[in-house]
């Protein structure tokens, strides 16, 4: 890839993070009071987390059954109320012991 194209793409995308922050700002004066937008809003931050980490759970091992383990374990110690540490950690052990388990049968 040349210099030139390099910058090109590099202000494209400058221009659309730029546009995607300042958009919402100049478009959004004043407070948000219907109801359904404001309820509709708070959500979006979990879906995008959602939509971004369970991919990665499958994709993270090669083997399917540790993966879904790992989900089964991280979702249910986190509606239990624990901590990211220990969910991420219980997720982790989830897929060692399941690979373990592997390794012996």
């Amino acid at each position: 890839m040349s210099l030139e194209l390099y910058f090109k793409y590099l202000f494209v995308m400058a221009f659309v993070t730029y546009l995607l922050r300042v958009v919402p700002f100049v478009l959004l004066k004043r407070q948000i009071e219907n109801v359904f937008w404001k309820s509709f809003l708070a959500y979006i931050p979990y879906t995008v987390l959602a939509a971004m980490t369970i991919p990665g759970i499958f994709k993270a091992t090669e083997f399917l059954p540790a993966s879904i383990s790992a989900l089964c374990f991280a979702t249910l110690f986190s509606l239990k109320g624990h901590g990211l540490v220990l969910v991420a950690l219980v997720a982790c052990l989830s897929v060692i012991g399941v690979n373990g388990l592997m390794l012996i049968f």
